[in-house]
């Protein structure tokens, strides 16, 4: 028989989270909890839920990896020219969020984005492997392609030959590169027993962060 969905629970029993566990600075706080999801060899714990809006309100929202952060923000790369990149080029708004299952834990981030300098963009873009780099080259990311991807297949094998060959003309593509979150708000959630959570947000006044409990 197969289980229903409404009855799928998990008690939450790995932890808390109180006041005096928190640091005062978020950016700190989040690089604590970081380490945590690194050395239980969590699955990508990079990976993280980006939330942006369409030029009609609809909010969109797909998963894409931390590369950088610090207390500038979070940083991640990608296609200008895709859907999310255009939807920041409109509204240069957007909210993270990571979910760590195996250790109970969320954060949630929001706040204004903007492209990082192209210096910034250059040295990660070359420090990627050669078939990522390719792939920026091949991709139009977001748009329609062929069923049967082999527009996409031959694209990759062109710019492959051409840097095989030309090895010193490997560089970015102008339309990609890294965008930065500075958040306004970080939530950080511990789940705890009978979804009575722990949940504690940071909230930007005045360029300072102001702790405060949420009810779950």
């Amino acid at each position: 028989m197969k289980q229903s969905v409404a009855n799928l629970r998990q008690n939450y029993l790995k932890g808390n989270l109180n006041k005096d566990d928190l640091d005062s600075d978020p950016i700190t706080q989040f690089g604590e909890w970081f380490q945590v999801a690194l050395d239980a060899d969590i699955l990508e714990p990079n990976a993280m839920t980006l939330a942006t809006v369409d030029e009609q309100g609809f909010p969109n929202a797909r998963i894409v990896l931390l590369k950088a952060y610090d207390d500038r923000g979070f940083v991640f790369h990608t296609n200008y020219q895709s859907q999310k990149g255009t939807e920041l080029a409109a509204n240069p708004q957007a909210a993270l969020v990571f979910w760590w299952g195996e250790l109970e834990r969320q954060i949630r981030v929001q706040g204004s984005v903007a492209t990082i300098s192209p210096e910034e963009s250059d040295r990660y873009y070359l420090s990627r492997p050669l078939g990522s780099q390719l792939g920026a080259w091949a991709s139009a990311q977001s748009s329609v392609i062929a069923d049967d991807r082999q527009v996409l297949a031959q694209r990759y094998e062109q710019f492959r030959t051409q840097f095989e060959t030309h090895p010193e003309q490997i560089t970015r593509p102008p339309h990609w590169g890294g965008y930065r979150v500075k958040p306004n708000l970080i939530e950080f959630w511990q789940g705890r027993p009978s979804r009575l959570h722990d949940r504690w947000s940071y909230r930007l006044v005045e360029q300072q962060w102001i702790i405060e409990r949420l009810s779950p």
